[in-house]
């Protein structure tokens, strides 16, 4: 079993003038660690649960990039693309230029997108939920033909390309592994089944169930369920001294009796390292064989 680093938030103590070297610091320890993926939010606006909006945000891609640089194993990704946000032709060019700089190591995590209010805000184009799922299967459709041999046009109801010419092409092969977010049983976990190399799901109470209808959907599209990798957004905080270090290897042992192969958390006060260091010492060891 794995472990991802998610970084949902960059207001921390030593004040927006030092985010770049506080990022620094956490990511090469992440790398270092043995962190399976490094991940940020693809939101311009903090979100509601974390904190006000006016708390600071960096744009996602410009900052994997950055870290793309100040690492060198760990695997960079969204948690995850709100597809709206980016013509598809453009977002393959950003996962593509990630790939490319990172030596092979990016992923493209994506979803619908869902928050309105940001989106208002910066004037981002936000249309319905029904046309943001057709949007995202289209989206899928352009970022898989712009990796592959051909660059031959793309016509869509929503996205129209002449030509899905890209030069230079993903170093990953067949292509940068494809994570889709979200655990809507009726739409999401359908083009996770059709389209994707692995699912994130809520590590809740519902865990096993979307997992099950996940199956099925597989099942619907002739796809083999265990072709695709299963992670789960969870708590992964060890404690700043490790007082949770037993608590947590029981959380993650059923997880990985239900099939999850990688948890993908955040922690608290991450920019102090002490809660890094706990789980590159204890944590990640110990789950490294499960």
């Amino acid at each position: 079993m794995k472990l991802g680093l998610h970084v949902p938030s960059f207001t921390w103590d030593n004040g927006p003038t030092a985010i770049a070297s506080d990022l620094d610091r956490i990511a090469q320890r992440a790398d270092t660690a043995g962190f399976d993926r490094l991940s940020v939010m693809d939101h311009v606006w903090q979100i509601s649960h974390l904190g006000p909006p006016e708390q600071e945000m960096l744009e996602a891609y410009t900052t994997l990039g950055y870290l793309a640089a100040r690492t060198e194993r760990v695997k960079l990704l969204t948690l995850v693309t709100g597809v709206v946000y980016r013509a598809p032709g453009l977002l393959a060019k950003a996962v593509t230029t990630l790939d490319v700089l990172s030596h092979g190591r990016a992923m493209l995590g994506i979803g619908a997108a869902w928050n309105a209010e940001e989106a208002a805000g910066l004037g981002l184009f936000f249309p319905s939920t029904s046309e943001r799922f057709e949007r995202l299967e289209e989206a899928l459709q352009v970022v898989l033909q712009m990796w592959s041999e051909s660059d031959a046009s793309f016509a869509g109801k929503h996205y129209v390309l002449t030509r899905t010419l890209n030069s230079p092409q993903i170093l990953t092969r067949p292509h940068p592994p494809i994570l889709i977010g979200g655990s809507g049983e009726n739409k999401t976990l359908r083009l996770v089944a059709k389209y994707a190399d692995a699912c994130n799901l809520f590590g809740g109470p519902e865990l096993e169930r979307k997992l099950a209808v996940l199956q099925t959907r597989c099942d619907e599209v002739g796809r083999d369920y265990d072709e695709i990798e299963k992670t789960a957004i969870v708590p992964i905080d060890p404690g700043a001294n490790g007082e949770r270090v037993d608590q947590l290897l029981q959380q993650l042992a059923d997880l990985h009796a239900l099939g999850i192969t990688v948890a993908h958390g955040s922690l608290p006060q991450v920019a102090s390292l002490d809660r890094l260091d706990v789980l590159a010492e204890r944590v990640i060891p110990a789950i490294a064989s499960w």
